[in-house]
Formats: C-alpha cells, structure tokens, sequence
C-alpha cells in the first residue's frame, strides 16, 4: 500500500479526488532551501483546467504548507503540503460504483481494496493527486534552477498532428533555438486544438506525446545497474496517470538506424567533453553523460468520454453498458506537461542528493 518515491529525497502523496483535501509530504529535503509560495502557485496554475479543451472542474488550488518551512525558507524536516478540493460534484459517479469505467483504475483497484476504495471521481488514481507532486515540486525546481539545471517540456504530437508537420527540423537537439520557432509551435497549437475540440465534439478523447529535457545535470549520476537514470525517471513517470509510454534519446528509431548513425561521437567543446550529437538522450550505462537528458511519454486518451461503451456489474457479473457521467478533459496533454517536470524535477533531487549529498541544494 505504499505511496511514497524516492531513496533519498522522497515524496508521499495522500488524498482522493473528492475527498476533503490532497497532498504531499516531502521528506529528505535540505534545509536552507528558500520556499517561494508564488512561484508554487503559479506551478499549479499550468496544470489547472483553462478554456474550452479541459474539464470544467474548477478548483482553485488554495494551498497551507503545514510543516517542514519556517521563515520562508525549509527547516529539513518534512514539509507536509495541504490543498483542499472544493469543486467536488460525488453524485455524479453514484451510479457508477458496481460498473468499472473502461480503462480506468476501477476493476483493479476493486480486486485489491476489496470495495473499501473511494471511487468518486477516480479516487485516490484520479489525476487531481497530480496537484500535490506539483506543488511538492515547485519547492525543488527553483534549487535545482540555482545549480544550474533546467527542466523544460512541450507538446510533441496530439493524435496525429505533430509539432514537425510545420518544419523540416534538422536532427539537431538545438532546433527549439530557431527564431521562428513561437510562430510554428502557434500553428501546431491551433492544429491540435482543434483536433481536441473535434473529439470533445464527438464525446470522445485524444492522446498525445510530451517532450521533456532536462539541463545541466553534471555527468557521473545515476546507479546501474537497476537505479539508472532512465529507471529511476521512467518508474516515476509511469506513476503520474495516463502515461503508458516513455523513451530516451532516439528511443524506437534506433530501430531503424545503424550504429554508424545512432551513435554519437565526443568531441571538446570550452574545455568539456561533450558529444555531437544526442541520441542517448544524454545517458549512457544508466549514468548521466552531462548532455541534456531527453525523453517523452505517451498519454493514453482520457478513458473517460460520454459515448456508451461495454461493461459489466462487478456485483452480478453480468454484462452492461455504461455511458460516463461528470467532468472530463477531452485530453490532458497540456495539463500534463507541469506535472512531467515536476516528475523529473523529484527524480533529479532524488538522483543528485544520492550522489553528493542531501545538502547539495541547499
């Protein structure tokens, strides 16, 4: 029944999506590491529904830190993070509690909470949880950010749009610097949403693909053989709901080139070692070679969408049909992409503080 990541620096999560309230307890952290409540806040404002392609649940995210910080800054004891849900609308899913939503946690969470899970509005596996990581998070970023490092994720492809449809990039990991860029990314935004729109249209869901980078982590983390850097990021990220993906680097295309392409070359660069190219994704052995980390994940679409769909009664074992009620994003990528930092973010802390030591950050 464990809720908690992380060997050195760890984070439990608690709560359920129409409970009382959710939250996080961040433990392992230095002290002396300052805590900015804005910037908190406006990490929860990229996950929160806006506009007409995410759920119209509105929950303000009003937060108490109610341990662990004492005048701004972290004490090293725990700092345990409160939100409170205030949008909650339980009656919605009343009907639903016998018949397991297709492709959502309720079959399997049934067989092992044996009934006793709460299954409004997913429970304690609905992504609403992912508001505490955020705000667990966003105590870290700014201390990784003072080190140096930056984590950084963008939309790569929603169904079938992508982000290079707009542009022949070169097989460069620098391509983002082109100064045409925001123009492109703006053509592609208005392309995928309207493709989210059509399927909320249609009382169906989408999918899509995030792309995430990670800077300036020196080379020399990580533990192989089974806490490498792409196990440790790849076991936290399979946590956050709806990712059923992820890959480094070239990741499936090695698939289709040959060593002579995939690998990549070192050469000297202001007195560094770098490499040419990055289709490692900035790890080799399961250890940061101090390029970029790069990954992505697939989010599977929202599973839960109004058109009816199969089912059964978990009571008589009889077949039913089932067409879901409530509040629902017709896809979450967008709201995703702070919580995939955030995910990246704890690993890297954790990963780092194991190396050189809890107080690195501080």
């Amino acid at each position: 029944m464990k809720n908690t990541f992380g060997d050195t620096v760890g984070v439990t999560l608690f709560g359920e999506s129409h409970g009382g309230a959710i939250g996080a307890v961040l433990d392992g952290v230095a002290p002396g590491i300052k805590v900015d409540e804005d910037f908190i806040s406006h990490q929860l404002s990229l996950r929160r529904p806006a506009g007409d392609i995410s759920t119209p649940r509105r929950e303000n995210d009003a937060f108490k830190i109610i341990s662990g910080v004492s005048g701004g800054h972290t004490c090293g004891t725990p700092v345990c993070i409160l939100i409170e849900n205030t949008d909650t609308k339980s009656g919605d899913y009343g009907a639903l509690k016998d018949l397991p939503r297709p492709s959502h946690a309720d079959f399997t969470a049934r067989e092992k909470y044996h009934g006793f899970e709460d299954t409004a509005g997913g429970g304690h596996f609905s992504g609403r949880i992912t508001a505490a990581l955020v705000a667990a998070a966003a105590i870290i970023i700014p201390a990784l950010n003072k080190k140096g490092i930056s984590i950084g994720t963008h939309i790569k492809q929603i169904a079938d749009i992508s982000d290079r449809d707009f542009e022949n990039y070169d097989n460069d990991i620098n391509y983002l610097n082109n100064a045409d860029f925001a123009v492109l990314e703006a053509k592609a935004a208005k392309k995928m949403k309207s493709v989210i729109l059509a399927a909320k249209e249609a009382g169906d869901s989408v999918g899509g693909i995030l792309e995430t980078a990670v800077t300036g982590v020196p080379a020399g983390v990580g533990e192989p053989w089974f806490d490498t850097v792409e196990g440790k990021l790849s076991h936290a990220l399979f946590s956050v709901p709806a990712i059923k993906g992820v890959e480094f680097g070239a990741g499936f295309a090695f698939n289709n080139m040959r060593g002579s392409l995939a690998n990549d070359a070192y050469t000297v660069k202001d007195g560094r070692i770098i490499t040419q190219t990055n289709n490692n994704g900035g790890v080799l052995g399961g250890i940061t070679s101090g390029m970029p980390i790069v990954f992505r994940c697939v989010l599977k679409p929202t599973p839960s969408i109004s058109i009816p769909q199969k089912t059964v009664d978990m009571n008589t074992l009889s077949e039913a049909d089932i067409t879901v009620t409530g509040r629902h994003d017709p896809c979450i990528a967008h709201r995703a992409r702070v919580v995939i930092d955030s995910v990246a973010a704890l690993t890297v802390a954790d990963m780092l503080a194991l190396r050189f030591g809890t107080d690195w950050l501080a």
